[in-house]
This record gives C-alpha cells, sequence and structure tokens, in this order.
C-alpha cells in the first residue's frame, strides 16, 4: 500500500526517490538543524524527548537502536536516561551524522553509542538483536513505511519495543487555528535561519499528509506490533507511539 506521506518530497523534480532527496535535504541543513530544530518548537522537543525516553525506562534496554538518528539528540539522552551497554544510530545524511559523531565525542560517549549509514527500510542487522528501538521525528522521511516497521520488527527481540515520536497537525480549537498561523510561518524561518525554504517547506507539507493517531496505531498493528499505545503532548503538537514484539517470535 502507497501512503501520501511516501509520495511526499522535498523537491518536485529529479527523479530521485524520497530516500534520496531526504539526504540531500538534510545535508543541505545539517550545519544548522540543531538551531533551528529547538528555535522552532520553542525548545519543547526537548521535552517530548525525555517524554518517549521515559516510556523505556520500565524495559531497561541494553542495546538500542535509534532510527534515523540525526545529530544524535535522541540517542544522547537515551544514553543518559537509560544508561544501555550499547546505541546503534543510523541516518542517511552523512552530514547530519557527521555533526552527530562529533556531538557524541564532546559528550564522551563514543564508547557507547556508533553512528552509521543505513537505511532503515533495509537494515543490515540480525533477527532479534535490539531490545528496544526508537524514531524521533523521523517516520514522516521514510520512503517505505510498512517495509520500514517490518524491518524494526525484525530486529526486535521477542518484548522489545518501539517508541515514535512524530509531530502532527492538532485538530483542538485553537491550537489547530494557532498551529495552521505558524506553520506559514515556518518556510519563512528556515529560510532567515539555514537560507533553505524548501526543507521546511516541506516539514509542514509531511505533518499534513502523515498518518495520525488511530491511523498510524492501525498500521503499527497491521505490521506486526502488539499492544500499540498513542499518547499526545503539547496539545497533540507531538504524538507517541509504543508498540511491542510479540514474546513467541513467530512473526515472518
Amino acid at each position: 500500500m502507497a501512503y501520501q506521506a511516501e509520495k511526499t518530497v522535498p523537491y518536485a523534480s529529479g527523479g530521485a526517490s524520497k530516500s534520496e532527496q531526504i539526504a540531500l535535504m538534510f545535508n543541505e541543513i545539517a550545519s544548522k538543524y540543531d538551531r533551528l530544530n529547538h528555535s522552532l518548537s520553542w525548545g519543547i522537543d526537548r521535552s517530548w524527548r525525555k517524554k518517549g525516553i521515559s516510556a523505556l525506562k520500565a524495559l531497561a534496554p541494553k542495546n538500542l537502536l535509534d532510527i534515523a538518528t540525526g545529530t544524535g539528540d535522541l540517542a544522547i539522552e537515551a544514553c543518559r536516561l537509560l544508561q544501555p551497554k550499547k546505541i546503534v544510530g543510523i541516518d542517511i545524511s552523512e552530514k547530519m551524522m557527521a555533526v552527530g559523531r562529533k556531538k557524541v565525542a564532546g559528550a564522551g560517549l563514543s564508547g557507547v553509542i556508533g553512528i552509521e549509514r543505513q537505511d532503515c527500510a533495509d537494515l543490515r542487522f540480525e533477527d532479534n538483536f535490539f531490545d528496544a528501538a526508537t524514531v524521533a521525528f523521523g517516520v514522516r522521511n521514510f520512503g517505505q513505511l510498512d517495509r520500514s516497521l517490518r524491518e524494526i520488527l525484525r530486529v526486535l527481540k521477542p518484548g522489545g519495543k518501539l517508541m515514535m515520536l512524530e509531530l502532527t497537525a492538532p485538530k483542538c480549537f485553537p491550537i489547530k487555528q494557532a498551529y495552521q498561523l505558524y506553520s506559514k510561518l515556518i518556510p519563512f524561518i528556515g529560510n532567515r535561519i539555514a537560507g533553505n525554504r524548501t526543507a521546511y517547506r516541506y516539514l509542514t507539507q509531511s505533518i499534513a499528509v502523515f498518518p495520525q493517531g488511530k491511523e498510524m496505531t492501525a498500521i503499527l498493528e497491521k505490521n506486526g506490533f502488539q499492544d500499540v499505545a498513542c499518547k499526545r503532548f503539547t496539545f497533540g503538537i507531538c504524538l507517541m507511539y509504543i508498540g511491542s514484539k510479540q514474546h513467541d517470535n513467530n512473526l515472518k
């Protein structure tokens, strides 16, 4: 099944796949990404990451996969809050990963956090390898959503969990109206700070078409995740999804 989100791309022409366009886009904004990310969310994105990571505390994962790790913010915070033995961060943007590796080294965490280039639609890990997987604000960028979710499920151990954070378009008054107004300003802010209006126009477009709430939980269940739950943060601007891999490991 093809989703509208998979067809929504940063660049209208060129013939490149969504994954290729996403890698190019993030390479272009990597040096300014952290500043813009925190500015556009008024710093609230930090609390969303902490809440998402905290949802995995009871699981106490020792081996964690951070997908779309970007500049490493979630991996670094997960290392501090969960104290795993190993975190593998993967991404498709070389320049974002370069920033992430520098931040990891600066935090003295290079022995715990490794960052490597991998596409989540074709993971190079064994079956049943990780205790938990995380994706913070990157699922919208998946070029093959179903395939990527099945790959994540494959590499999770039985009983392992996936935690996803994703931005959404809120639906309640007056937050919906305020968000609609602010979303029109985001491309201009992105252009002013990073000199790239295209990337932040794509941001608002991809949020608008991405499956939300019950639709996304149904997609997770369709792809094999169990006990799927969704929690809203900050009036529904951010959603957290949690899903588990069944214990008997009979999934195909």
